[in-house]
């Protein structure tokens, strides 16, 4: 099945995909032949998805499958191993093992430092809120796991700082681990739009009065605007306070294995756990995610046996028991087999170019008076408005609305946008080496035309 080659999608409306894919749902008696049903798929459900390996493709970090990812995929399809510990996969559990501790050291965490695979970053943030709370509990006198929020005098008082721009998962967290989003400090974001550091330490140097501070939330790598927070400072004062600090670095994390990038992640081994998504930019088949922990032991924190499975006297692998799912894919199985064809310097190749086509754009656009550059990227996004010289300041919000919305519904190429201090942005992202400093400056030329449409209708009114 070739997607490679097709439109960025159908562009179709939805209830054209419904009509289309109604079909497919209809469970008759008798089978279908294969070669008949693979036609269906490739004339009915292809065109509708997304072509994630078109250079037109700018808007999420989602990325087509890296060639050598698909030799382990492949392997790891056809042997549907469930990866939880010896008894059901002792090749699986070892290579998670020892894929896990090789990352740690690639990403130069501390020696006790360990990580496990998880099905995505957002559950991955959610684990990590929960050890933050389980170590809170512990200092509190109770144990966690037995008690849960019941064993805290007032949980009104329990607070996680983020930053105003924080990711949607860590709201998710807030719900489902029974804090509620009212337990979310948010700090304001910096002229570099990073959490504002200093905040973060007036709020840690006056939460004993105030609320008891769970965790500290940064974000290597925003979603918005790529942006990478500042770790010394914050991660020192969250070690001299005994606060948990948690990394986001679902986006941003691999971009660190760049000399020239090392100096935004510098303090690393000082963050209590960091959760990260190769399926990102690396192009690892999904769920491909993972979460790391500067100190190991904290994973006991979520350990729960059973007497026939995950038992308590078993000595042999079991990375099952760093997480909650009991079934787990092969996951590490396409990560080592892309890294092994690539290299690592071929790794570092895939992560630059993308990097170097948002930088070579912006420098690009620096000049150009119909766009403003709304961030300085850190890493593969840049965000902008267009701002035609004939348009009112007052329409600038709802042109970029507009922008956005024909370009998607075109279906030549997808684009996103989002609001920063405000404002509505058009936000463009390389994830893959295919989104090249060419195609950008081609859907620049393409925004621009769309924008020109959109003065020529106010003045027609």
């Amino acid at each position: 099945m070739v997607v490679m080659s097709r439109a960025i999608y159908s562009g179709a409306s939805l209830a054209q995909v419904r009509s289309d894919l109604k079909g497919l749902v209809e469970f008759e008696h008798e089978g279908m032949d294969s070669t008949d049903l693979s036609s269906q798929l490739e004339t009915t459900l292809v065109p509708h998805l997304l072509n994630y390996g078109s250079p037109e493709f700018q808007s999420m970090f989602n990325a087509f499958p890296e060639e050598g990812a698909l030799i382990g995929a492949e392997l790891a399809l056809h042997v549907n191993q469930g990866v939880t510990n010896w008894q059901v996969s002792p090749g699986g559990a070892v290579l998670e093992e020892l894929c896990c501790e090789k990352l740690c050291e690639l990403f130069e965490l501390s020696e006790k430092s360990e990580a496990t695979f998880m099905y995505s970053g957002t559950y991955g943030n959610q684990q990590a809120l929960y050890l933050a709370l389980h170590r809170h509990a512990e200092k509190m006198g109770f144990d966690y796991s037995r008690e849960g929020m019941s064993g805290f005098v007032n949980p009104k008082n329990l607070k996680i700082v983020v930053a105003e721009d924080v990711h949607f998962s860590v709201l998710h967290a807030a719900r489902f681990l029974g804090l509620g989003e009212n337990a979310l400090l948010k700090i304001g974001l910096d002229e570099n739009l990073r959490i504002n550091p200093a905040e973060v330490m007036k709020v840690l140097e006056g939460h004993a009065s105030e609320h008891e501070i769970v965790c500290v939330v940064v974000t290597l790598g925003s979603t918005i605007t790529g942006s990478v927070d500042g770790l010394p400072g914050i991660s020192k004062m969250c070690s001299e306070k005994g606060v948990w600090l948690h990394a986001d670095g679902a986006y941003g994390l691999a971009y660190s294995l760049l000399p020239e990038k090392e100096h935004l992640f510098r303090g690393l081994e000082m963050v209590d756990s960091i959760v990260w998504d190769p399926h990102k930019q690396l192009g690892i088949p999904i769920p491909s995610s993972l979460l790391f922990l500067n100190d190991g032991t904290n994973f006991e924190r979520v350990n729960v046996y059973s007497n026939y499975f995950n038992r308590k006297e078993e000595e042999m692998p079991n990375p099952g028991l760093k997480s909650p799912p009991s079934t787990r894919p092969f996951s590490a199985l396409p990560l080592v087999t892309s890294i092994k064809t690539q290299g690592l310097h071929g790794l570092r190749k895939r992560l630059r170019s993308s990097i170097n086509a948002v930088n070579d754009l912006a420098e690009f656009l620096i000049d150009d008076a119909e766009i403003e550059i709304m961030n300085e990227p850190d890493t593969g996004v840049i965000c902008f408005r267009v701002q035609p010289v004939e348009i009112d300041k007052q329409d600038l919000c709802s042109l970029q609305e507009y922008v956005y919305k024909r370009t998607n519904l075109e279906g030549k190429r997808a684009i996103s946008i989002a609001t920063i201090k405000g404002k509505k942005v058009l936000r463009l992202v390389s994830v893959s080496p295919e989104v090249t400093v060419r195609a950008l400056k081609s859907t620049i030329l393409s925004i621009k035309e769309m924008a020109k449409k959109f003065v020529k209708n106010l003045e027609s009114y």
